[in-house]
């Protein structure tokens, strides 16, 4: 009897092993998805900014506003001195951008863009492209002093 314990033990604790080994090959290290997530916030980052040849904040804040009505957003909040625009488009969703102008240097402006969808940020590019893209035009028609 005691040969038949100790072989069913033996059976258990190899079980156990091959469980623990096969749960802990097929996960990712913290340190693994650290990284993962570093590089991916490295690249949203990227995504969702843009710097501007221009040292006037409030000309670039108001340019922003212009550009979000025009994407069909309506402004939530905008606050010129802490260089911050908030808004929402409800045409067929709900997406809130939030978008902030700082000073880049002596001459630039950068402009960082935040999209939510619900309570989920937006990784995907397409939004952050079609506001950029806007803007850009934009700023070259305010720069060129053209209505």
């Amino acid at each position: 009897m005691s040969n038949i314990l100790s072989w069913s033990a033996c059976r258990y604790s190899s079980l156990l092993i091959m469980l623990g080994s096969l749960l802990l090959s097929g996960c990712p290290t913290t340190q693994q998805r650290l990284m993962d997530s570093d590089q991916s916030q490295v690249g949203l980052r990227q995504i969702q900014g843009r710097i501007f040849e221009t040292s006037d904040q409030q000309k670039t804040l108001r340019t922003v506003i212009a550009t979000l009505q025009d994407l069909e957003f309506v402004i939530d909040k905008a606050d010129t001195n802490l260089g911050v625009v908030s808004a929402t488009k409800l045409k067929g969703y709900a997406l809130k951008m939030t978008v902030t102008v700082n000073t880049h240097g002596d001459k630039q402006m950068k402009v960082r863009a935040n999209a939510q969808y619900n309570v989920a940020p937006v990784t995907d590019p397409e939004p952050y492209q079609n506001f950029f893209v806007a803007l850009e035009k934009a700023m070259f028609l305010t720069a060129q002093q053209i209505d």
